[in-house]
């Protein structure tokens, strides 16, 4: 009986650290089983998309383009709420729907109020539907430099890059407090939070208010990392007391080890 509660007790924490590890995997809608089998341009989306941080996290054609993805028929309706393909300018509003802030600091940037001239939106910079994962690397001379001149993006990355490795080293720290078996779900939450607020400040592309808030961010991040490294100094006390008690529990078992072999010498001698 209990061979099998602990077998059972086994697969469920495998299952557990399964759920948790795996990334939330988007299903096979209508609209990808339909486009998937096409060339060209109707099955490219689908290839691209498969590469995306959508793909990633969950997110699927319908959570963009609406529609039904579950029937063939109506996936395309507008009774469904199918939108479609959004025109150049009507792309900010389109994914601001889910990025709220960032879009709030895109409309306000050079970027935004120069859409209606051909200024650079989201799929310019972030592609429409290999979207990939935001960071800093997105800010580099090959994908600015089709549209202007490097120099002012290249002032913006070099302002941001140490509060983005403060920001990478304090989220990978937490990722092994957690393999630890650490609860540190609010401090990702407040990792997580000023991530995004981060990636708001990207959309500004305005040096100077990037480099004024740049230290306010690095403020709040030392705060989490402040709070992360007394997670490790506790860690690192419970170690050496660890230490020190295997340490006594070794020496005490030595001693009665010797008393032992000692008294056993006596009871020999005596006979």
């Amino acid at each position: 009986m209990m061979t099998n509660i602990r077998y059972l007790c086994c697969l469920l924490t495998l299952a557990g650290l399964f759920f948790c590890v795996s990334p939330v995997l988007a299903e096979e809608t209508v609209c990808i089983q339909c486009h998937g089998g096409q060339e060209g341009r109707l099955g490219a989306p689908v290839a691209a998309w498969r590469e995306s941080i959508h793909a990633q996290n969950g997110i699927s054609c319908h959570d963009c383009h609406g529609g039904d993805p579950t029937d063939f028929a109506m996936a395309m309706s507008p009774e469904r709420g199918f939108l479609g393909k959004p025109g150049y300018t009507e792309v900010p509003a389109f994914c601001g729907r889910c990025h709220i802030g960032v879009k709030e600091d895109y409309l306000a940037s050079a970027h935004g109020r120069a859409l209606e001239a051909g200024g650079a939106q989201c799929v310019i910079c972030h592609q429409n539907h290999r979207v990939q994962k935001a960071s800093i690397d997105l800010i580099n001379e090959e994908s600015c430099s089709r549209c202007h001149a490097y120099d002012r993006a290249k002032v913006i990355k070099t302002a941001v890059g140490g509060t983005d490795r403060m920001l990478a080293s304090m989220e990978t720290d937490l990722k092994m407090l957690a393999k630890q078996g650490i609860a540190v779900k609010t401090m990702e939450d407040k990792t997580f939070a000023l991530r995004n607020d981060f990636h708001r400040l990207f959309h500004s592309v305005d040096v100077e208010k990037v480099r004024q808030e740049t230290t306010s961010f690095q403020e709040r991040g030392a705060e989490i990392q402040t709070q992360i490294d007394a997670v490790h100094d506790k860690l690192g006390q419970r170690k050496l007391m660890g230490g020190i008690v295997a340490g006594l529990l070794f020496l005490a078992s030595l001693i009665c080890f010797l008393m032992r072999k000692t008294y056993h010498q006596e009871e020999e001698a005596q006979r």
